[in-house]
């Protein structure tokens, strides 16, 4: 069982998020190249999957990680079933969150962390409310989100872009990242959680939440349904001629 799913103490501000490399122009342009040919691919606009105000959406992603959706939104179904609100969940024992949440991975580890969570959120800003972070700029609500232990880049982003909030944050999930680097818009070292910095970086500044949630839909469905972690459909991709990994040769014929 892995131990560090959720870290106990918040790396500092400067570990926590890399800042991205000066912006290579060709990189850019393929990065908008990308974007343009999915779009229509995914009927771009895509629209949002649900509407959860932006608490109820970080205790939704907690439960995603490492957890496929339907597993994930049933569970999140069942919390809500069991404790009448964010308050009751503080007030429960462990193993009642935990029995609410079975069907996603780890239960054990994300029960407590949820609870730790809740808590850090009230303890915070004195109430279980995450709207006052819509009047904030990004970066300032992503660093207010991530100074709480258990809350990384792909959870803040989420958390601004998938909820009520409509902020435009860039998500970046095990697909989306997948299909950045065989790409060659990320190096092959570069992990989930510094890319978020790196990708939103390759993409224009004044793109509305719609567009980066756009892109990041179209990159995770990409690699969900053509760009397969083991034999990617290259066959039938329309990013072939912009993908050295292609060129390569492993692939899916």
């Amino acid at each position: 069982m892995p131990t560090s799913l959720f870290p106990t103490t918040s790396a500092p501000p400067s570990r926590r998020r890399a800042a991205p490399s000066p912006a290579d122009p060709a990189i850019n342009d393929k990065a908008l190249a990308v974007h343009a040919r999915l779009s229509p691919v995914y009927a771009c606009p895509i629209p949002y999957f649900h509407s959860l105000d932006p608490l109820s959406e970080l205790v939704s992603s907690l439960l995603s990680h490492r957890t496929r959706n339907a597993e994930s939104g049933r569970a999140f179904k069942a919390l809500r079933a069991r404790f009448p609100d964010w308050e009751a969940v503080i007030d429960a024992a462990v193993p009642e969150i935990q029995a609410a949440i079975a069907g996603v991975t780890w239960p054990e580890l994300k029960a407590p962390r949820i609870r730790e969570v809740l808590l850090a959120v009230r303890e915070r800003c004195g109430s279980l409310d995450l709207a006052f972070l819509g009047a904030m700029d990004v970066a300032a609500a992503r660093a207010w989100l991530e100074a709480i232990p258990g809350i990384g880049p792909k959870t803040s982003a989420a958390v601004l872009s998938f909820s009520t909030l409509r902020m435009p944050a860039l998500p970046v999930d095990s697909h989306h990242h997948r299909v950045a680097q065989r790409l060659g818009l990320i190096g092959a070292r570069i992990d989930v959680g510094p890319s978020h910095a790196i990708l939103r970086a390759q993409l224009p500044a004044d793109w509305s939440a719609q567009d980066l949630y756009d892109n990041h839909e179209i990159l995770m469905l990409h690699g969900q349904q053509v760009c397969h972690h083991r034999r990617p459909a290259c066959g039938r991709c329309v990013l072939v001629d912009l993908c050295p990994s292609a060129a390569a040769g492993a692939r899916e014929p």
